[in-house]
């Protein structure tokens, strides 16, 4: 999932990039500025129809969407999220494992939240046959890659949290740690 959401982000960076310098050679084309200095340069930047991706804020926020729980399964795996352990770092091994736990949890909680709320939004927009504005693209498509993802970051949560309580129960080792971790 990592992998694919790492693709899907490069592919929208590149987007994203192609969509600015269309735009800002666009703009540049019917500048007062570059009409005066050189007509023809203007006209020739113009004639190449350059301009912004049609549709580019649509693409990049189902993509950014897809993305976002395409990395949830591995970081949750190696319990790579960030944290904040200031006014943890003090504290015993063992109330760190809970804390960890719990927080491990609630998390679980949530993603099984979001996929849920993903679903029902999947079957709402499959439904009524909503389409995005500019491209017309159905929006059950971005709300399936965000589902499918999503459902993945779910399992994983599951199994984590699993991991977590045995880890708490029984002192030994269930889940991988991300490299450098401390605990």
């Amino acid at each position: 999932m990592a992998l694919t959401g790492g693709l899907v982000l490069v592919v929208l960076v590149i987007l994203t990039c192609v969509s600015v310098v269309g735009r800002g050679l666009s703009t540049l084309g019917h500048s007062d500025f570059l009409q005066g200095m050189s007509q023809s340069l203007a006209d020739l930047i113009l004639a190449t129809g350059t301009g912004p991706v049609n549709g580019d804020f649509e693409i990049v926020e189902a993509g950014i969407a897809f993305t976002i729980f395409s990395f949830l399964p591995i970081c949750q795996l190696f319990g790579a999220h960030a944290t904040v352990d200031v006014f943890t770092s003090f504290l015993s091994r063992r109330t760190n494992a809970f804390i960890i736990t719990f927080w491990e949890i609630v998390f679980t909680g949530i993603v099984l939240l979001i996929t849920w709320r993903l679903f029902y939004g999947l079957e709402d927009k499959f439904g009524n046959g909503e389409t995005s504005l500019l491209l017309q693209f159905p929006i059950w498509w971005a709300y399936l890659a965000a589902f499918i993802a999503a459902l993945v970051a779910a399992i994983v949560a599951v199994y984590c949290a699993v991991g977590r309580v045995m880890e708490l129960t029984t002192d030994q080792r269930w889940l991988p740690r991300s490299e450098g971790a401390a605990h």
